[in-house]
């Protein structure tokens, strides 16, 4: 499900679990133990990818439709658990967004230190809302500290999928380059990181991102037995079967 390839120092973690990249548990778990376990190998940055034409959708819905609360609640405590992998990474991770990512598949790069997209006619975006589930906070803390207050509620409130050029425009990615070059421009980012003064470079990044080693660390108990109470509300339930039965139909 995660393809590991070594550029040097820079290990590139490719999303492979066709056709859409959607998140299963045992995904999940794989993506958080691979980014974990990077720095340990000797890589000195990362870079999540995709496939050509797909970041990724998220979240697998069928699948996770035939799950009981248990296995929802140990879920999405594993996806707490990845967020947090990320954004406390000991070393950089760009996010090579390569094509459609939407829900779940736009809160990966939320965490990461850079996000470069392709363009062409993708969506990105956080729509949640649009499935019948509020954005959990502590995904919103990541989008709002992207892009700040306003458009973190434009985007989250409406469940907007938006184009590359408009997700650049209000700061969701950071660069925009052709999908053939994604990653390479990607590792070539990661290396320009590498190749500045080690200490001054890394004690920067610390005092950078140190919102989110404060927002992760607060318990998040309370936030996840909301979370998971929401996937079981009537609204997403029947949101979320209308939704895999319009899939279905198509699929037909």
């Amino acid at each position: 499900m995660i393809l590991t390839i070594d550029h040097g120092a820079v290990r590139e973690l490719q999303l492979s679990r066709p056709p859409a990249n959607a998140f299963s548990p045992e995904f999940i778990v794989a993506m958080k133990k691979a980014v974990e376990s990077a720095p340990q190998d000797g890589a000195r940055a990362i870079v999540l990818s995709g496939a050509a034409g797909r970041f990724s959708a998220g979240l697998d819905v069928p699948l996770l439709l035939t799950l009981d609360r248990p296995a929802i609640a140990a879920l999405w405590r594993e996806f707490y658990g990845l967020l947090r992998a990320l954004a406390l990474s000991p070393v950089p991770i760009a996010a090579a967004i390569t094509g459609h990512a939407t829900a779940g598949g736009a809160v990966l790069p939320l965490f990461c230190d850079y996000r470069i997209a392709a363009l062409g006619d993708w969506r990105l975006g956080l729509n949640e809302v649009q499935v019948g589930l509020p954005l959990p906070p502590l995904i919103f803390a990541g989008l709002r500290r992207l892009v700040g207050p306003h458009q973190a509620e434009r985007l989250s409130v409406g469940g907007l999928l938006i184009f590359p050029d408009e997700a650049a425009r209000v700061a969701l990615v950071d660069e925009l380059v052709p999908l053939d070059h994604v990653v390479n421009r990607a590792i070539e980012w990661s290396r320009g990181l590498l190749a500045l003064p080690v200490d001054a470079m890394e004690s920067t990044r610390r005092l950078a991102r140190a919102d989110l080693h404060e927002l992760f660390g607060a318990s998040f108990d309370r936030e996840l037995e909301l979370v998971s109470a929401t996937w079981w509300s009537p609204e997403a339930q029947t949101t979320l079967r209308v939704l895999v039965d319009r899939l279905a139909r198509r699929k037909a």
